[in-house]
């Protein structure tokens, strides 16, 4: 069942992705080479809890972190570990979930540690644009396949490729509400957005093939299959009825530079 929400359950939405937007900004900032990525786990949480809100990814169907972290050729779902140490020039993907005040917000954004290269670079460029791309779809009488479609022309142009397993989703009241959002589609096909509808939108993009692997060791990790990077970035946004409105921000990460 897709659930729509007032104007008043949106403004509440609004709320926690705007600490959602601190907490990606905080923790970013102590990325740095020769720190862990539990390290960087332990910082968020600590901040989402101090500022009243919790971490639904810790405990989600036995997920043991606060935050999805996944470097360079981890797509999404990376768990955090104190074995696991950041070098110079690795693209990290912070991907949380929290709820405020009884209300749910989902971002991602992924960040590069010190000098990395061009080719780098320009993956999480094309991600963050085909974001943007598909969030202009997100206007009340369109489709689902609408978004998709959107990122995934974006994306294939520039050669890169998009994930299939994985996509965005319905939320607000919970983590992964309807519907689904993939990052590919046909235009005019899928559910209709009408306004008040909230979404996460979420390109999953690789450098390389579009083949996943899924760690047998912790069932989580989502990998290229190809070994090549991929990138993340993602916002929550409620459908209106002249266009999108991004409830998350990366002004807090992107103005701080």
């Amino acid at each position: 069942m897709i659930l729509l929400k007032t104007n008043e359950e949106i403004e509440l939405i609004r709320d926690s992705a705007r600490l959602l937007g601190k907490t990606l900004a905080e923790v970013g900032r102590h990325i740095q080479p020769g720190v862990t990525t539990a390290y960087l786990d332990r910082i968020g949480e600590q901040f989402i809890r101090d500022n009243g809100a919790i971490p639904l990814c810790k405990g989600y169907e036995g997920f043991p972190s606060a935050f999805c972290i996944s470097v360079n050729d981890v797509v999404v779902h990376g768990i955090p570990s104190d074995n696991f140490f950041i070098k110079e020039g690795d693209n990290v993907s912070l991907d949380c979930v929290i709820e405020l005040n009884g209300y749910v917000s989902d971002s991602a954004y992924t960040f590069t540690c010190g000098e990395t290269s061009p080719e780098m670079q320009r993956l999480l460029k094309v991600t963050k644009e085909a974001l943007y791309i598909g969030l202009e779809k997100c206007k009340a009488g369109n489709r689902v396949g609408d978004i998709g479609h959107a990122v995934q022309q974006h994306c294939e142009k520039n050669g890169y490729s998009v994930v299939r397993e994985l996509c965005g989703h319905g939320v607000g009241f919970k983590m992964h509400e309807s519907p689904n959002v993939p990052n590919y589609g046909v235009p005019g096909t899928g559910p209709l957005l009408k306004e008040g509808l909230v979404i996460a939108v979420e390109p999953m993009v690789c450098m390389g093939s579009k083949n996943v692997v899924f760690s047998r060791e912790d069932g989580w990790t989502c990998r290229t299959k190809d070994g090549k990077p991929a990138a993340h970035f993602e916002h929550t946004v409620a459908i209106g009825a002249n266009g999108p409105d991004i409830l998350t921000t990366f002004d807090f990460i992107e103005n701080n530079k």
